[in-house]
């Protein structure tokens, strides 16, 4: 889950999932739900914690 008011889309998540599946477009963000495997590798290397796991 993204918490669009702090997200800067500076790419951090997409660069480190290691399935490819968030991409950074302007001002948004798009992820492939179906192929993640809820590793949590985007959500720690967010630097301003936009990112959190959906329980």
């Amino acid at each position: 889950m993204i918490v669009k008011e702090w997200c800067m889309y500076c790419g951090e998540c997409a660069g480190v999932c290691p399935r490819c599946l968030i991409e950074v477009r302007e001002i948004s963000l798009i992820f492939n739900e179906e192929g993640c495997k809820d590793c949590g590798i985007c959500v720690s290397s967010c630097p301003v914690n936009a990112l959190t796991k959906e329980e």
